[in-house]
C-alpha cells in the first residue's frame, strides 16, 4: 500500500511539473541574493571559445539570477525546481519503502484481525486525527513568512522579532503541558479534542491581526492548542479501545496507521498551503487551516463518546497510597534515580531544540538565496518526503542495528548536515538544500528512534 500511494505523488508531481508553463530564458522576475547581499546588475560567466580557450563573457541581470538560482541544478524557476526535488525524493522514498517491506518477515498468522467493530473505531479515531493534523501542518510551511510579512508601528517584523512568537508558543506549551493532561482526564477527552479545534482557530485568525498584543494572544492560544492535540485525541482512543476490550496489537495498528497518514497529509498540506498562498498570501493557509479544524470537530462532535480517566493511586513498600498527577514530581524522580532516563532526555532536548532552531531558519536562509519568491509550501512538502525517507530507514535498520548505535550515527549526520548549511550560506542553492533534506531525513529517522529508546 506505501508504495501505491508514494507511486501516486510521484505521477502527480509529474505531472505538475510537466504543466508548469515555459519560462523564457532571460525573463526570471525573482531576484537572487546570497545572505541578504543583492545580485549584481550583470555577472560575469565563461564559455569555451572555438579554440577551446575560455572567456569571459557578461550575463544579463536575469541570467544571473538564474545561475545563483540552479547552483548545478536544472530548474530554472524556484517552482520547477522543488517539482522536479519533490519527483525525485518521491521515488527515492517509494524505492526505501520497497526495500524495507523485502526485508520484513512473513506476517504472523496469529495475528489478531480487526472487526468491524475495530474498523468502525479506527474510522472515527483516524477522520478527526488527520483532519487535526493537516490542519497544524497547514501553517507550517508559512509561519515565519505570515509574521515576517506584518508591518507593526509603520515597520517590518526582523527576524528577533519573529522568533519571539514562534518562543512564546512554545513557551505557553512548556508552562501549561504539565497540568493540561489532568485538565483533559477530568474534563473529557471528547472536550479536550473539540478545545483543541477552538483555541487552534483562534491562534489561525489571529494571523490576519496587526496587532502585538493579538498577535501574541494567538501564539499563547495556539500553544495550549498544541498540548491538547498531543493529549486529548489518543488518549480517547486508548480509552475507547481498552473499554471495548480490544487486543492491544490492534491499537498499534491504529498509530501505525495515523502516523503513516500523516506524513501522506504533511505532504499534502505543504502542497495546499502553497497554492493558498499565491492565492491570497502567507496568511491564506492559516484561514485554510480554520476548515480543517471544523470538519475534524463537527466528527468528533457527532461519533465521539466522551470518555474521563481518574487519578491514578500507587502504593509504596511502606502501604502509603499516593494520588496520581504529579506529573512534574514524578519525572524528577524518574530522572534522578536512572542514569540512563536522564541520558535519553538530554539527547531529546539538545536534538529537538536543533530542530526547532532550524523551523525558524530554513526561511530566511532560503530567501537569502532565492529572493522573496521562495515557493514555502513545496519545499514543505519536500521536507516531509525526505522525513518518510528517514522514518522508512529507520523500519529497515532496527532489524539489524541496536538502537543507540542507530542514534549515534544519526547524530552525527545531523551535525554534519547543519554544519555543511552552514557553511554554505552565501553560496549557491544544491549544497544548502541538499543539507537540509539530510536533517529532514534525519528527523523523520529519529522520531520513532527516540520512541524506542524511551520504551527501553
Amino acid at each position: 500500500m506505501r508504495c501505491a500511494v508514494l507511486l501516486v505523488l510521484l505521477v502527480a508531481s509529474a505531472s505538475e511539473a510537466l504543466a508548469a508553463a515555459p519560462v523564457a530564458r532571460h525573463g526570471l522576475s525573482r531576484p537572487s541574493c546570497a545572505l541578504g547581499r543583492p545580485a549584481p546588475t550583470a555577472a560575469a560567466s565563461f564559455r569555451s571559445s572555438r579554440a577551446g580557450v575560455p572567456e569571459m563573457v557578461s550575463l544579463p541581470a536575469a541570467s544571473a539570477a538564474a545561475l545563483a538560482l540552479r547552483g548545478g541544478l536544472a530548474a530554472r524557476t524556484p517552482d520547477q525546481l522543488f517539482n522536479m526535488l519533490f519527483l525525485s525524493l518521491s521515488a527515492a522514498c517509494a524505492a526505501v519503502v520497497f526495500v524495507a517491506k523485502q526485508t520484513q518477515g512473513p506476517p504472523d498468522p496469529d495475528a489478531p484481525k480487526a472487526t468491524k467493530e475495530v474498523r468502525s473505531l479506527q474510522l472515527r479515531f483516524l477522520l478527526v486525527f488527520w483532519m487535526y493534523k493537516m490542519a497544524d501542518w497547514l501553517q507550517g510551511p508559512y509561519f515565519y513568512e505570515v509574521y515576517a510579512s506584518k508591518m507593526i508601528g509603520g515597520a517590518v517584523m526582523t527576524t528577533s522579532e519573529v522568533a519571539k512568537f514562534f518562543l512564546t508558543g512554545f513557551s505557553s506549551t512548556a508552562i501549561f503541558g504539565a497540568i493540561i493532561g489532568g485538565m483533559v482526564d477530568s474534563l473529557g477527552r471528547k472536550r479536550g479534542s473539540l478545545a483543541f479545534a477552538l483555541l487552534y482557530s483562534l491562534s489561525a485568525l489571529s494571523t490576519r491581526a496587526n496587532s502585538l498584543p493579538l498577535l501574541y494572544a494567538g501564539r499563547v492560544a495556539g500553544g495550549l492548542g498544541t498540548s491538547l492535540l498531543f493529549s486529548a485525541p489518543e488518549a480517547w482512543l486508548v480509552t475507547e479501545h481498552t473499554r471495548a476490550a480490544f487486543p492491544s496489537a490492534l491499537l498499534s495498528q491504529t498509530f501505525t496507521l495515523a502516523y503513516f497518514g500523516d506524513s501522506l497529509v504533511a505532504i499534502a498540506a505543504g502542497q495546499l498551503a502553497g497554492v493558498a498562498a499565491a492565492m491570497r498570501g502567507p496568511v491564506a493557509p492559516f484561514e485554510l487551516s480554520v476548515l480543517f479544524l471544523a470538519i475534524g470537530a463537527a466528527i468528533a462532535a457527532l461519533t465521539w463518546r466522551e470518555n474521563k480517566g481518574g487519578a491514578v493511586e500507587t502504593t509504596d513498600a511502606s502501604g502509603k497510597k499516593s494520588g496520581g498527577g504529579n506529573i512534574v514530581g514524578e519525572a524528577v524522580k524518574a530522572v534522578m534515580a536512572d542514569r540512563r532516563v536522564a541520558l535519553v532526555g538530554a539527547v531529546q532536548a539538545l536534538f529537538e531544540g536543533a530542530m526547532y532552531i532550524f523551523v525558524l531558519q530554513w526561511p530566511p536562509a532560503l530567501k537569502a538565496v532565492l529572493g522573496d519568491n521562495v515557493p514555502f509550501g513545496k519545499v514543505f512538502s519536500c521536507f516531509m518526503v525526505a522525513c518518510m525517507i528517514g522514518s522508512s530507514t529507520f523500519g529497515a535498520a532496527i532489524r539489524r542495528v541496536a538502537p543507540e548505535d542507530i542514534m549515534a550515527w544519526l547524530l552525527g549526520l545531523a551535525t554534519l548536515a547543519m554544519g555543511a548549511a552552514t557553511f554554505s550560506c552565501g553560496g549557491t542553492l544544491a549544497p544548502i538544500i541538499a543539507a537540509f533534506f539530510a536533517f529532514e531525513a534525519c528527523v523523520g529517522c529519529y522520531f520513532p528512534l527516540i520512541g524506542t529508546l524511551r520504551s527501553k
